[in-house]
């Protein structure tokens, strides 16, 4: 009967199995799930890295852009396309350059972010639309009245364009983006701007007359006085119905209260008065650059100190907010209310623009 051999292994074969075997161990997690917490540690550590990122971009992506002087704008925009300064090159070219910071700041366009961290903020975004409705309001008036002699002229070929591009909803984030719109309102705006200068057929103009100036503050007039009533509201008020005031045969479509409640729900108290800042931001670029455009109709009609307050009150209204939040204590309360101190530069300022109006209406 023979015997079965006996296996046997060198001490080197035995330390490279029980090497292999430490490493098999390690790669099992162990009874006690060290591992998962480990996974949890580090998925932790990501998260709080990622966070940290966002919230400091976040912060830098919040804050509102510097003036710019319109004089320097324009003649920067005239010399790309190797073109003097003309009537109208300066408040087109201030639209333009509202347009592109409004594009091209930190962060870019936040307003349509469905991702973090522009989706996590506020008061950007609202400051964006401000600006926005504002640059709206100049596109219209540039295609309706600025660039036609009288009502029955023919409208601006790239204007007509514009307008409707920069009036694109604000929040479309894809097919299209509202960036994508906005661009091209910019294309338009260029092509018109550059053809100012151009003397035939080819040719643009920019009317700078008293009624078409006294048409565009109109529309200013009524923004200023929205805003005004909405940061008001901000403290709670009950108000007459003024409605059908002044004409005994006025009607409306159905009846309303002779007295209403207006209160600003305390999470939308933030969103206006970053609306009214970004308004107030644009329309003071908007004005100064009209200043120079209008020159010589607003030194006629002594208006140029008129115009000058109303830049001055807006102004005022972008200085630095020194809280952390907006507070939004009473009216005479122990607390401040910053709406309501935006509400009074903004109506000030609405003021002295319903004063300028008459002082351009009149002979």
């Amino acid at each position: 009967m023979t015997e079965s051999p006996i296996d046997t292994e060198t001490p080197s074969e035995v330390r490279a199995g029980s090497r292999w075997r430490q490493w098999l161990t390690r790669l099992k997690p162990d009874a006690a799930g060290s591992d998962p917490r480990k996974l949890g540690k580090w998925s932790g550590v990501i998260i709080g890295i990622y966070l940290l990122v966002t919230t400091g971009l976040g912060i830098y992506w919040s804050g509102t852009p510097d003036h710019f002087d319109v004089r320097e704008n324009a003649a920067r925009y005239a010399t790309n396309t190797q073109q003097e300064v003309v009537t109208g090159t300066t408040t087109v070219a201030a639209l333009q350059e509202v347009i592109r910071i409004l594009l091209e700041k930190p962060g870019g366009y936040l307003h349509n972010d469905v991702f973090p961290p522009g989706v996590w903020l506020d008061n950007m975004p609202n400051w964006e639309y401000g600006v926005l409705v504002q640059s709206r309001d100049l596109a219209r008036a540039l295609r309706e009245v600025l660039s036609r002699s009288q009502s029955q002229s023919k409208e601006d070929v790239d204007l007509t364009l514009a307008e409707p591009r920069i009036n694109f909803q604000s929040k479309s984030w894809i097919l299209p983006a509202s960036e994508s719109e906005y661009g091209d309102a910019l294309r338009f705006l260029e092509a018109y701007r550059a053809r100012l200068a151009v003397t035939g057929e080819n040719s643009a103009q920019f009317y700078a007359r008293a009624d078409n100036l006294s048409h565009w503050l109109g529309m200013i007039e009524k923004r200023l006085g929205s805003l005004s009533q909405r940061l008001s509201a901000s403290v709670g008020q009950r108000r007459l119905n003024t409605d059908l005031a002044g004409d005994s045969a006025a009607a409306q479509s159905t009846n309303a209260p002779e007295e209403l409640v207006v209160r600003t729900p305390w999470r939308e108290i933030d969103d206006i008065f970053y609306e009214s800042r970004g308004a107030a931001w644009a329309l003071t670029q908007f004005l100064k650059a009209a200043e120079v455009d209008f020159a010589d109709v607003l030194a006629k009609k002594n208006a140029t100190v008129s115009l000058r307050q109303i830049i001055r009150e807006l102004e005022a209204a972008q200085a630095s907010v020194w809280s952390p939040v907006i507070l939004n204590g009473s009216g005479f309360g122990l607390w401040a209310n910053h709406s309501l101190v935006m509400a009074s530069y903004i109506s000030r300022a609405n003021a002295a623009l319903i004063d300028l109006r008459e002082l351009l209406a009149q002979g």
